[in-house]
């Protein structure tokens, strides 16, 4: 009887997940339209008056996605206040919204990641997975690992597309 072979568990091949990368605090949403007059104008004195009584609690060790979704003119001071008002409570604070705050956190990860761990190796950069990955993220890998790896492949390690082969060196 044959031995049943895993050539994928053998071929050495690492296998990169960008999920793992993703933010693991919450995201709370700060929304600058819910303190302005009618929804579209900022009025100092009412906007200050407003943001002294914000219960900054609900933001306690949570990102914050500091946006405004209203069409409106909003000064750069404004935010900076917010941002000061919620510094003490908050993890993290990060302009946009909530997709713009989950991928700048996201590609500040893949930053982090030490590439001399992927000196010579076989990568694949999984495909599809439960979280909405965003392109970005796959081109900020690529550029990452490139110099370093032997290989990167997109998809799964039994079916992959192949992205990028290191030229064999000839002495």
């Amino acid at each position: 009887m044959a031995e049943f072979v895993n050539k994928v568990a053998d071929s050495g091949i690492i296998t990169l997940n960008l999920e793992d990368y993703f933010p693991r605090n919450e995201i709370v949403v700060f929304d600058m339209k819910d303190y302005l007059f009618m929804g579209l104008i900022l009025k100092e004195k009412d906007f200050r008056e407003a943001l002294k009584s914000l219960d900054i609690a609900p933001f306690q060790d949570k990102v914050v996605a500091l946006t405004c979704s209203a069409d409106a003119v909003i000064p750069i001071w404004a935010y900076m206040l917010v941002a000061s008002l919620l510094s003490p409570a908050a993890k993290e604070i990060v302009y946009g919204d909530e997709g713009q705050a989950t991928n700048e956190i996201l590609r500040r990860n893949i930053s982090a990641i030490n590439v001399q761990d992927f000196t010579d190796q076989r990568v694949v950069i999984k495909g599809c997975g439960d979280l909405p990955v965003k392109e970005s993220a796959y081109v900020e890998i690529t550029k990452k690992l490139r110099p370093v790896v032997k290989s990167i492949m997109y998809g799964e390690p039994c079916s992959t597309v192949p992205v990028f082969k290191k030229p064999l060196q000839r002495p």
